[in-house]
């Protein structure tokens, strides 16, 4: 895996009293989802194991990084006007 890997996540959504976001990464033509707060990786097209256990290690140890900034997103604030 190179020394960057593209990253976006997502809004938090809720779904029977449980709240989640999803974690994407990419790599050239690399791509895989994961969704926290379990950190585990729930997609894949290309990495590798060791390299999915090193995305969900990143995972775990930014989670409470990768919460705020999915509670800072608001899908909705796209489709309102200036």
């Amino acid at each position: 895996m190179k020394d960057t890997v593209n990253m976006s996540v997502s809004q938090v959504f809720a779904k029977n009293g449980e709240r989640y976001a999803f974690v994407s990464f990419t790599d050239g033509e690399k791509s895989a989802e994961g969704k926290i707060p379990q950190c585990k990786i729930i997609s894949n097209r290309g990495f590798d194991k060791e390299e999915i256990g090193q995305l969900e290690d990143y995972m775990n140890r930014e989670l409470a990084r990768l919460k705020r900034m999915a509670a800072g997103i608001n899908a909705m604030r796209a489709f309102m006007e200036p």
